[in-house]
């Protein structure tokens, strides 16, 4: 670990990182999975959330890792801290427990931009979450955008929640006005949006924005390991006029209707006995970057769909969505996607719009209204 704040002459300046962990043995793995990269350099570390709090204001990181279960003030009050005092990204190493999930995506709300699962004897693949942890880091310390205080991080002191199954009153951030779907003839069947960092928050906005008489289904694609897009689909479902669940084998395409893909699974639209339904299906191990994969899901609706399908790409790291949106421009559907200045990290939707596939760029206040107004403007 080095304790001093830049690269040697000459050097690109490495992303400095603080670790925030009450156990020693998560502190040294962390800083052995980090200290693998050369572009990354671990500046300090911390044993309690109010020691973390302290040492961003003297060492002001580039990036902070913070542990979400600690005695003290805990990760939760100690990144709501961090946000009112010295916004920094914050990435949770959160347990893959109902509960850790839970207070992660309350830390998602609070100011965090992502978060990995912990490494535990029931999560093995050690090598994996070193990858992704590296990855998180690079994509958000080298993010030059800069953050505010959310406003839940603007509330009363928060405390740890006892696994609600829905957020309490004001714990969402607020979204603008609900968009009126103006009566009329809609000429698309499906709105597909996909996002990975930042997208929990992202989703907060966009989601409880819609019209309880959303016309069509919206079949959401969210990057999450096993154990968190549940939870994530419940919170979604108590702040929202839609019903919001989690997709399940066979599970109809129904108006007004939002389908959060499980983690560990694709999903695929097919034709049931009613009508569409969600096909969940595991492909072989390597066969793909993401499960589920938003260029899988999307692909697949414009398969169905044509030209009647719209596609939403949000704030994340990489280019998964690319492929699919190019297929649903390809069938002559619709793409909206989100502007740079809005996006935690400008990566999926910054590989749309170079590939030229995106019809309309919005902020992430906008994009809500961006699918109400291009549900209403049916096909030209």
């Amino acid at each position: 670990m080095s304790n001093c704040g830049s690269g040697a002459s000459g050097m690109k300046e490495r992303i400095r990182v603080l670790v925030v962990d009450d156990s020693a043995f998560m502190r040294r793995a962390l800083l052995k999975m980090l200290e693998n990269d050369p572009s990354i350099e671990v500046i300090g570390t911390a044993n309690s959330g109010e020691e973390g709090v302290e040492r961003v204001a003297a060492l002001r990181p580039d990036v902070v890792t913070m542990d979400v279960e600690m005695p003290g003030i805990g990760g939760l009050e100690a990144v709501r801290s961090i946000m009112l005092s010295h916004p920094t990204p914050i990435i949770m190493i959160s347990s893959v427990t109902r509960e850790g999930a839970e207070e992660t995506l309350r830390a998602l709300e609070l100011g965090a931009v992502d978060f990995i699962p912990k490494p535990t004897a029931a999560y093995m693949d050690i090598l994996h979450v070193a990858r992704d942890l590296v990855a998180k880091v690079r994509a958000v310390g080298g993010s030059k955008r800069p953050l505010t205080p959310p406003p839940a991080a603007l509330a009363a002191p928060v405390q740890a929640p006892s696994v609600p199954s829905r957020p309490a009153a004001g714990t969402m951030p607020p979204v603008l006005p609900t968009p009126r779907l103006r009566a009329g003839r809609v000429g698309y069947e499906v709105v597909t949006l996909g996002t990975s960092t930042g997208g929990p928050v992202a989703l907060s906005q966009v989601v409880p924005a819609l019209p309880a008489d959303l016309p069509v289904p919206l079949i959401i694609v969210q990057h999450m390991p096993p154990g968190f897009t549940r939870p994530l689909a419940e919170r979604l479902n108590g702040a929202s006029q839609l019903t919001v669940l989690e997709g399940e084998d066979g599970m109809p395409l129904r108006a007004g209707t939002a389908i959060v893909a499980p983690a560990g699974r694709q999903l695929a639209i097919v034709r049931g006995d009613g009508g569409w339904v969600c096909r969940l299906y595991i492909e072989p191990s390597g066969h793909s970057l993401h499960v589920p994969s938003v260029d899988h899901m999307m692909s697949s609706a414009a398969a169905v769909f044509h030209d009647k399908t719209i596609g939403v790409i949000m704030t994340g790291m990489g280019q998964d969505g690319l492929e699919g949106l190019k297929r649903i421009k390809a069938e002559g559907g619709y793409v909206v996607g989100q502007d740079e200045a809005s996006c935690i990290v400008y990566g999926m939707p910054r590989a749309a719009a170079l590939a030229g596939v995106v019809d309309r760029v919005v902020p992430l206040g906008g994009v809500a209204r961006a699918i109400v107004e291009t549900l209403e403007s049916g096909k030209q």
